[in-house]
């Protein structure tokens, strides 16, 4: 196992630690049934893995942002990490594992949907040796950004160890699973999708408002709950709220989840109150979903920005 450099000097203001993946993109008609086979476009490859695209947002939103992660030992590898410098990223923390790179098959229907089947890869190698050694590093960041693309046990150190350093966490609980009691206490936020808030709450209730309550009744000290073309509910110690979504024609949302988590990481770090981050976040998923793949599609502050000055005109 290699590490692509040495660390730099300079404090990062958010660490990310997370998964790379190289997506494989088949654009289908629709989605195919059990046993059967249906013809696809040609194959399309983009770097993704949630965490490399939420580190990739973060970056081109404008943060310091430093990457920890595990790729393999081979062209996607380079690939993947060649991806992130071009965002801005800082990979001297990424490693090197002897092991094929994480692989995500993507279908992609007419409708801007997508199913996904990953195959971690590399990725699975991230253990908590991993997040010791390159700790130095990821507990100068002023926040820490995770997901459920790592081992369950890496994700409950950090959590525990970056609490400890008063850094803020910010946990994006996908793939949906249930998240430890302590992990949730120091989630500030903790971001979900309908289907994930459920899974971490353990019960449907009858609005969203009413699952962030719930979820931040259970010990997290912040919710968002993203919810597509209906926005994001969010809540907090100042109550609960929603930002609506911008009408947009879709064309991919591969990478609009983490678009969303890599700028909201991206302006909490900066000092931002939670709505203000989310409604940069919104205007930064909303540009994504109209480009095909995860980082290809993420824009520079200036565009975001330039973007939300452009719906507000036209709003008035």
């Amino acid at each position: 196992m290699t590490t692509s450099s040495e660390a730099t000097t300079a404090a990062p203001a958010v660490a990310v630690l997370g998964s790379a993946n190289a997506d494989l993109v088949v654009e289908v008609d629709r989605r195919p049934a059990g046993g059967e086979t249906i013809i696809g476009s040609d194959l399309q490859q983009f770097a993704g893995g949630k965490g490399a695209n939420q580190s990739a947002a973060c970056a081109k939103a404008g943060s310091s942002t430093l990457f920890v992660g595990c790729v393999g030992e081979d062209s996607n590898g380079e690939f993947l990490v060649r991806s992130l410098e071009q965002a801005g990223v800082d990979v001297s923390s990424v490693n090197r594992i002897a092991k094929p790179s994480g692989t995500a098959i993507i279908f992609l229907t007419p409708d801007g949907e997508n199913s996904i089947v990953v195959s971690p890869g590399a990725n699975a190698a991230f253990d908590v040796e991993i997040a010791k050694a390159t700790q130095p590093v990821w507990s100068r960041a002023d926040a820490v950004v995770m997901n459920f693309e790592l081992p369950m046990a890496t994700v409950n150190y950090v959590a525990a160890a970056a609490a400890t350093h008063n850094q803020r966490v910010i946990l994006n609980a996908a793939p949906a699973f249930s998240v430890d009691e302590a992990t949730l206490r120091v989630c500030d936020p903790l971001v979900v999708n309908e289907h994930e808030a459920e899974v971490v709450l353990g019960e449907k209730l009858d609005n969203y408002e009413r699952v962030a309550q719930a979820l931040r009744g259970k010990g997290a000290r912040s919710v968002v709950i993203t919810l597509g073309g209906d926005g994001a509910v969010a809540a907090d110690e100042d109550g609960v709220f929603r930002i609506p979504a911008y009408e947009v024609d879709v064309v991919d949302t591969t990478g609009a989840g983490d678009a969303f988590v890599g700028a909201l990481a991206s302006e909490l770090s900066a000092g931002t109150t939670l709505r203000g981050a989310m409604e940069f976040a919104t205007a930064m998923s909303a540009i994504a979903v109209q480009k095909h793949g995860a980082q290809p599609s993420y824009v520079t502050r200036n565009v975001v920005e330039a973007f939300i000055s452009e719906n507000q005109t036209r709003s008035q």
